[in-house]
């Protein structure tokens, strides 16, 4: 096997793992290499619509599986093949005039960062092209957080920074990801500022990186040089050393002015991996969250995407009672209702039939998901305790140990506890700094007494019904 197919073979398990099994039989089993020259590989496919398809959806994650294995890579031109290939010739022999295929339109990608957002010392992370604020649908869960990522866009060079860190947070899909690479891709397009995105994970591997290659102060001092730094997924930042040096370079970016963006799944409290220090310099910024998605919104989504596909599909349609039954029937996150208009829109060009709501039945019928228990915080459950037991909150995080007070204090650890993913030592921090001793102490008290006062028993219930409605 020479070198080329070698690498194109590693290209293509990187391609399995990344868009799974399914994806890739349908989408990539035939495709091929033709050869790679200097930055670009040229890459070939058996139809036209394959060939659509894939520039239209994967053009992004094809560059960075290239790029895994040759970071030189910048470009992928993808032709159609011919039916029948031609005799292979000798190397330095001319291919005959009837065989010589003209390259199709190159898939260039767009979608790398400009080269302001790449720095000789760090690499940004990918960009989607399709992640700008144009393409992001605006409803009443995420209306702060995305007037927020817009004021700094639009912020200058030596402006006065609003609020910093800039902190968004939400669940799996609900557009945290879109409003940071448009935050990027807006700050970038005037070329007067230095705005970088990195996922935590790149964050993590280019300073390890740089250790390794003894070049951390150069590191250091490129990411102290941005004017903009905008981190993905947090929640993944690991290591101590790596989480002091996002601290210092945290520091040392708002110290000097410049605007930090951050996106996690959860708030700043939460992020129980993190050192206090950098909990509380993110919680002093504009903690955003992000809720669900409503109807409305999902309905607004959805249209947005069809739109988006009629770019490439001008015959592409789906009637208003399927969006409408998408929208009713899809509420877990925006990614699985650009699954569902990708479906349709495959099953509709693949099978050469128009889509209708039988076929959307069918279709998305695996992403109709059950409604999800509502996420319950410490916070909630320490202000409907207080209510139920008519003491302040304050009370249950101080150190008063009256009897009206430690009763309902107690009864606040154990639903924690119980009804949260929190460790004890971090409950015990969120009521007042309490060892976890203390919160395994009133865990266990609260259990026992409910085995057997049914007063108590009855209580926690409704506490429970309460949170969880």
């Amino acid at each position: 096997m020479t070198m080329e197919q070698d690498r194109w073979s590693r290209v293509k398990g990187r391609l399995r793992s990344s868009v799974g099994e399914d994806v890739y039989t349908s989408w990539f089993a035939r495709m091929d290499l033709e050869g790679v020259q200097d930055e670009s590989v040229r890459l070939s496919v058996p139809t036209r619509f394959l060939k659509s398809w894939i520039q239209a959806h994967y053009a992004e994650r094809v560059l960075s599986c290239w790029q895994a294995e040759m970071p030189e890579v910048h470009r992928i031109d993808l032709t159609v093949r011919s039916a029948v290939r031609p005799v292979t010739q000798p190397k330095d022999a001319p291919a005959p005039v009837e065989t010589r295929r003209v390259p199709a339109p190159e898939l260039r990608s767009t979608a790398t960062a400009p080269v302001s957002a790449n720095h000789d010392a760090l690499g940004g992370s990918p960009l989607d092209p399709r992640l700008t604020f144009a393409s992001f649908v605006v409803g009443r869960s995420n209306t702060l957080a995305h007037a927020a990522a817009r004021q700094v866009a639009e912020g200058r060079r030596g402006d006065p920074v609003m609020f910093n860190p800039l902190y968004i947070h939400a669940g799996v899909g609900l557009g945290k990801t879109h409003l940071l690479q448009a935050v990027t891709w807006a700050g970038n397009s005037g070329n007067e500022r230095k705005v970088l995105y990195l996922t935590a994970e790149k964050f993590m591997y280019g300073f390890v990186a740089a250790l390794k290659t003894q070049t951390a102060l150069a590191f250091k001092e490129a990411l102290r040089g941005i004017d903009v730094l905008v981190i993905d997924d947090l929640q993944f930042l690991q290591g101590k050393s790596t989480q002091a040096e996002f601290c210092h370079t945290l520091n040392a970016l708002i110290d000097a002015g410049r605007q930090v963006v951050i996106a996690a799944d959860r708030p700043p409290s939460d992020l129980e991996s993190l050192d206090d220090r950098v909990r509380s310099r993110l919680a002093g910024g504009l903690v955003v969250e992000m809720g669900s998605l409503g109807e409305e919104l999902r309905h607004g989504i959805l249209k947005s995407r069809v739109a988006a596909a009629r770019t490439h599909h001008a015959t592409f349609e789906v009637p208003e009672e399927v969006l409408h039954y998408l929208a009713r029937t899809i509420t877990h996150n925006g990614r699985d209702l650009e699954g569902a208009i990708n479906r349709l829109l495959a099953h509709s060009k693949l099978n050469n039939r128009p889509v209708t709501l039988e076929m959307a039945e069918h279709e998305v019928r695996d992403l109709v998901r059950p409604q999800e228990p509502k996420r319950i915080k410490i916070e909630d459950i320490q202000r409907v305790v207080a209510r139920q037991y008519n003491v302040s909150r304050s009370d249950l995080l101080s150190s008063r140990r009256t009897a009206n007070v430690v009763r309902p204090r107690q009864v606040a650890m154990y639903l924690a506890k119980t009804l949260t993913l929190r460790s004890l030592p971090e409950i015990g921090r969120r009521f007042g700094g309490r060892d976890h001793t203390t919160v395994l102490h009133a865990v266990r008290k609260i259990e026992a007494l409910v085995s057997k006062d049914t007063a108590l028993s009855e209580e926690v219930e409704s506490l429970k019904r309460q949170l969880q409605e």
